[in-house]
């Protein structure tokens, strides 16, 4: 588990670059590699994976899930505005069409309103062409049969001129006649096409009105998903500004957690310095097999500064992450005594192993997030007694063990002092 200093530093890049170099050198050709080596590059890649997990070990679980909960409501929220922006835009169209389609309307009924208009009056013209028709023929036949009158006509003719002047005024009375049966003809003619018109003009009428009908239902659907979807982002406007408020009282009790965390250690630090000035003598050497591992498995979360994963300060990762299954025994590296064991809500089940003075420096061996310990405070351990069982208890989301090497009461490499 790492503290992180209230000071931040954004190291964000540098991360990014550090994680992509870490990555590249496993994109290394391993044609000719050996197979040891092969094995070896495999568990490395395998604790990447694992320690991009371990990252979120570092806050409660009810700020992971607070913060959670705020980057789908961002999600959601995206996706709402992309939503409503594009239910707008059709809603927007459709009213452009609308108002198209009214146009049309418009003119179509403009139209049948003209072909009634010249309905009315071809019957009108046709009402009078059938009176002047009438008049014209009456006026013909109160003179005498036309075709009567033309052969009594030739009878009567003296001479050859009389006969060519009575054959011209007998073409005219005739030519009258039918002119005005051509008259007739030509205004009921017309007074069809005016018909046809008329039913044409009613007919796209009514094309006009159902599709705006139809249109009309479209625009009604479209406007309420423009709604709907402009609800759902007022609702999830409101889920966001929710999960927000929620996920800053998480880090607040987050921060209040760390700062009792740092407490203790700092108790525990005074007792350690206190001891190690009270202390004479102590371990005088070489370190190397001093100490032995305090459980089988890979490095899951280096020691090291890095970018806090949830409140993002650059901040000391303080120990070693090892992932191991839950209930393996976690043993003593070496022979110490048990000077604290506490419940923490950051590291959950803790211990402290003081391993007594190594070339002049007082060292303390930690275990943290154990789901259980088998020694109490005052105890002497022998190295390699099971001192407690790895669990996930704390600010964790697996069972790992994270193993904290103290020197005077300061965390330093662990992996310096483990074979």
């Amino acid at each position: 588990m790492r503290l992180f200093p209230r000071a931040a530093r954004p190291r964000r890049a540098a991360a990014v670059v550090a994680c992509s170099l870490a990555l590249g050198a496993l994109a290394v050709p391993l044609a000719n590699a050996d197979p040891k080596d092969l094995k070896h590059r495999q568990h490395e890649a395998q604790a990447q994976v694992q320690h991009a997990q371990q990252d979120l070990d570092e806050s409660s679980s009810e700020l992971r899930a607070a913060q959670a909960a705020v980057d789908t409501a961002v999600r959601e929220l995206s996706s709402a505005r992309s939503e409503y922006r594009s239910a707008s835009a059709r809603f927007d169209a459709a009213q452009i069409r609308d108002q198209q389609m009214q146009d049309r309307l418009e003119a179509a009924e403009a139209r049948l309103e003209q072909a009634q208009a010249d309905l009315t009056q071809g019957q009108a013209a046709l009402d009078d062409q059938r009176d002047e028709l009438t008049d014209t023929v009456t006026d013909i036949y109160e003179q005498g049969d036309p075709d009567l009158l033309a052969f009594a006509s030739l009878l009567h003719s003296q001479s050859t001129t009389d006969l060519t002047r009575q054959e011209a005024l007998n073409d005219v009375i005739v030519g009258r006649e039918d002119r005005a049966y051509d008259d007739l003809h030509a205004a009921e003619v017309l007074l069809q096409v005016r018909e046809n018109e008329v039913q044409s003009a009613r007919d796209e009428v009514e094309v006009q009105r159902q599709e705006a009908a139809d249109h009309l239902v479209v625009m009604q659907q479209l406007q309420q998903e423009t709604r709907d979807a402009k609800n759902k982002v007022l609702g999830l406007v409101e889920t966001r500004r929710d999960a927000r408020e929620t996920a800053a009282a998480a880090r607040q009790k987050d921060l209040q957690a760390l700062q009792e965390a740092k407490r203790r250690e700092n108790h525990v630090k005074q007792l350690i310095l206190a001891a190690a000035r009270r202390s004479h003598g102590g371990y005088t050497g070489p370190t190397n097999g001093l100490f032995i591992r305090p459980v089988p498995g890979y490095v899951t979360s280096p020691f090291g500064y890095r970018i806090h994963p949830i409140y993002h300060y650059w901040g000391l990762h303080d120990g070693t992450d090892f992932g191991v299954s839950c209930g393996e025994p976690m043993r003593a590296v070496a022979s110490g005594t048990v000077i604290a064991r506490y419940w923490s809500d950051v590291y959950g089940n803790r211990l402290y192993l003081n391993l007594g003075q190594i070339n002049g420096t007082n060292i303390t061996a930690v275990y943290n997030h154990a789901t259980s310990y088998r020694v109490n405070v005052g105890d002497h351990v022998d190295q390699g007694e099971t001192v407690g069982y790895v669990g996930s208890t704390g600010w964790s989301t697996g069972c790992h063990l994270h193993f904290t090497i103290l020197a005077n009461g300061t965390a330093v490499d662990p992996m310096k002092w483990l074979p």
